[in-house]
This record gives C-alpha cells, sequence and structure tokens, in this order.
C-alpha cells in the first residue's frame, strides 16, 4: 500500500534515514490514509534518540517542550510536526501517565504500547505500512480494538476510555466485544482522570456522527462523571408525546441536533431533570413540571463540575431553561421569548426544540414541527431591522428612572421590566419621551406621585 504523505513528512524521515535512523510517520494519520480520509496532522516516530533528532533536523525551527518524553516537535513550513523517539512504557500507578520511558530502536516494540490497532500502523516510502496487529483488517471491519489486553491498555490509561468511545462514536466502527467488556469493567478508573480530559473527551464522542448508537450503550460510562445521568435510562415517560424513555429520547435529541459543543451538551443535558421532577397524574399520565427551570441549574453545576468555560455554561442553561417554551407564532410572544434568550440564542433554542420534537412520538411530531417553522419565520421578520428586545436597548434607563425620583433599585428593575413589556406589546414605541410618558402613567396607577 502507498500512502501520500506531505512533503514536509517525507522531508524530516528521509533526512533521518539518511543519518542511520529509522522513521516513520505513525498513528492517526496512517488510519486516516487507510480509510481515504485528509489527515490533518501528522506524527512521527524514529529511533533516533532525542539528542540525535536535534542534531539531524537543526536548521529547523525546534520545540523542545516534550524533550524528556522522546518528543521534538519541528516547525516546517509553517506547520508543526511531532516527532517521537521509539519507546516502551514503565510502570503506571496513575491510570495515566508511565512513571518511566525506555528509548528502544524497533518501530513494533513501539506499536505494541499504542491504544487500539487502528492506531497502531507506520508507514515510511521504503518499507510500506508496518501494520503488526491488524489495524488494516479492522479498519475493513470496522473495528475498534485495543493492542493486546484490554484490561492493560485500560489501567495504563483509563482516558482510552473515553477515546474507544469517540472514536466509535466519529468514525462508526463497532467496539470489539472484549474491548467493550473491559470498558465497563474498567469505567470506574476514569475517576483518576482529569475533569479538564474527560470533558474534551465527552465532548468528542457526543458531537460524533454515530454517537447515537454509542450513548444507547454506554450510559453507564458517562455515568461515572455524571452520575446524574443515570436515573433517565429506562425512565418510562407514560406520556402521550413520547414512545422512548427518557435517556432514549435524550440520545435521539442530541445525534438530531446540529453539530457544535453548545448545542451538543444542551442536547445531552435538556431532560437531565426529568426524572427528579416526574409525577403520575390519575390517569397515569406521567408528567415533569418544572424540569426545564431546575435543568438548568442542574446542567450549569454538571458544566462547572467538568470545568467548561462560562460563556458555554451561560449558553447551555438558556437553551436548556427556556427549549420548552411553547410560543405562538405571532410578534408579540416572539419579542417576549426573544427578550429572554436574546436574538443571538435564538435560531440555536429552535434547533434544540426541532431536535427534541424529533425524538418525541411520529404521530405527534408533524404539527409541532409546523410550528416551529412558522415562529422562526416571525422572528425573521421582527428582527429584520435589527432590533433587539431587552431591556439594554430600551430607549431609557435607571437613570432616567432615578431623575424621577425613583430610587429603589428593585422598584427600578421592576419598571424597566414593564416598560419592557409595553414594547413588546407594541403598545408604547421603543423612544425616550414615549417611555418615561409611560413610566409617569405607571407610577400614578401605583399611587406613586411623580
Amino acid at each position: 500500500m502507498i500512502i501520500n504523505m506531505p512533503q514536509d513528512v517525507r522531508e524530516i524521515i528521509d533526512t533521518l534515514e539518511k543519518k542511520g535512523y529509522s522513521a516513520y510517520a505513525v498513528g492517526g494519520c496512517i488510519r486516516d490514509s487507510v480509510m481515504g480520509i485528509q489527515p490533518h496532522d501528522w506524527d512521527i516516530c524514529t529511533s533516533a534518540m532525542p539528542e540525535e533528532i536535534l542534531s539531524s533536523l537543526g536548521r529547523h525551527n525546534i520545540i523542545e517542550s516534550g524533550l524528556k518524553h522522546g518528543t521534538v516537535t519541528v516547525k516546517v513550513n509553517g506547520r508543526l510536526y511531532e516527532i517521537t523517539t521509539f519507546r516502551s512504557d514503565g510502570k503506571y500507578t496513575d491510570n495515566r501517565r508511565p512513571e518511566s520511558v525506555t528509548f528502544i530502536t524497533d518501530v513494533k516494540e513501539d506499536l505494541e504500547r499504542r491504544d487500539f490497532t487502528v492506531n497502531a500502523m507506520a508507514y515510511n516510502d521504503r518499507y510500506g505500512l508496518c501494520d503488526c496487529f491488524s489495524g488494516q483488517e479492522d479498519i475493513r471491519r470496522k473495528l475498534i480494538r485495543c493492542v493486546g489486553d484490554p484490561d492493560m491498555r485500560f489501567n495504563e490509561d483509563a482516558l482510552r476510555i473515553l477515546r474507544a468511545l469517540r472514536f466509535s462514536s466519529r468514525l462508526g466502527f463497532e467496539i470489539e466485544e472484549k474491548t467493550a467488556d473491559s470498558i465497563r469493567k474498567n469505567a470506574g478508573l476514569l475517576k483518576n482522570i482529569s475533569v479538564e480530559r474527560i470533558a474534551a473527551e465527552l465532548i468528542g464522542i457526543i458531537d460524533g456522527e454515530y454517537c447515537e448508537t454509542v450513548l444507547k450503550e454506554y450510559p453507564d460510562v458517562l455515568g461515572v462523571f455524571i452520575p446524574e445521568l443515570i436515573p433517565a435510562v429506562g425512565l418510562d415517560q407514560h406520556n402521550p408525546h413520547h414512545i422512548y424513555d427518557v435517556w432514549t429520547h435524550t440520545v435521539k435529541v442530541v445525534a438530531n441536533s446540529p453539530h457544535g459543543k453548545v448545542m451538543r451538551l444542551a442536547a445531552l443535558l435538556h431532560d437531565i431533570a426529568k426524572p427528579f421532577c416526574y409525577t403520575m397524574d390519575d390517569r397515569g399520565i406521567g408528567h415533569f413540571k418544572g424540569h426545564p427551570e431546575k435543568g438548568a441549574e442542574m446542567a450549569a453545576d454538571i458544566l462547572r463540575r467538568l470545568h467548561l468555560d462560562n460563556d458555554t455554561i451561560s449558553k447551555v442553561k438558556i437553551l436548556i431553561h427556556y427549549h420548552d417554551r411553547r410560543p405562538l407564532p405571532e410578534p408579540k410572544q416572539v419579542r417576549r421569548l426573544v427578550s429572554k434568550t436574546g436574538a443571538e440564542l435564538f435560531v440555536p433554542l429552535m434547533q434544540l426544540k426541532r431536535a427534541d420534537t424529533l425524538g418525541q412520538n411520529p404521530v405527534t411530531i408533524e404539527e409541532k414541527l409546523r410550528v416551529i417553522d412558522e415562529i422562526e419565520e416571525v422572528f425573521r421578520n421582527v428582527t429584520a431591522d435589527g432590533t433587539e428586545y431587552n431591556i439594554r436597548t430600551l430607549a431609557i434607563n435607571g437613570s432616567d428612572l432615578k431623575a424621577l425620583g425613583i430610587s429603589e433599585g428593585r422598584q427600578i428593575g421592576r419598571i424597566l421590566k414593564q416598560m419592557l413589556e409595553l414594547v413588546i406589546e407594541g403598545s408604547v414605541e421603543n423612544e425616550r419621551e414615549s417611555l418615561l410618558s409611560a413610566v409617569r402613567e405607571y407610577l400614578k396607577g401605583e399611587g406613586i406621585a411623580d
């Protein structure tokens, strides 16, 4: 098999070989090349020791930050390439990194320490494809399989558990039976992994094209670090709008949502509070009153626990809080909802509502989808002139109210909200004198002298 490597990679390998060392492109770039996918990054492994890499490639821009682990990063024509000395790993004591590494000269031994067979392939033009663990065959079979003993691989580095799920979600590959059994058996090791690394892998899993199968099969793994998900598994909703349990519904909503961190996290957590808000009426119908509001708070707590950034947390919280709102497709109600979400999040909210609807009872979804389409059309019309509907965009502010003798902060906030409501309803123009006149009338109605 011939792999078309970038010229820069070929030159790095040729330079090292001319110095008497062996060198290969390795890992994900070879996996993707075998699959016919254009790699984003190219990594290189070599028998050269770190100091020998430095002396061989001295004319290039060198970054030595990973030197003690045997990795040198070189910058060639504006692109970065990692070059790592063949190595075997010492004892793992923290389920993440080896205590020591030993530099070796055999590429097969280096491949033997890697996570999955599809990632344990190397290539150079002279020797062709080095595939000691049948990675090419597993790609053909669409299979994620550990190199060697799965228990050993996952005990060495527990993050590999989530990497397996991410590769399955991204590539649509099935996880081989022994590897899958080991994932479930060793999932508790994820408690030893930093939340930042877990969050990055989680986002990769839920953002994959084939996430539905993975999420449906491995809620217990996600439950190690988001235990709030577990009560949703198998929870019958006993509601005519739903034919799936809460977890299966959630999985379908994730799969139906647009790609992206905010959208997929909102979808994953949109019904997180349902098990905690569940009641059944005397007709045997299930209800989940207050689950969007409670779910928004729970989601924020979960995402803070995973050290997500504040902007993501804020957006996910808003989407979940309002995901079950059902405004009529008419200007006043749409403007009111826009004032709550902001114009930036209104379309994502409709996208979440559409994905939510597609995960419900097929008998009821057609009319719901039609209404969502109509709401989006009204939104486009009411925001066509760039108008936003929130207190910050009112033509008056707190200082104007203080000039009228109103000094109490909560009263100022209450009056501004009332003025915003009048603007949304179309009763008052968003113009300074009109609003001040409306404030005076409001104060008279409240029995407060001007």
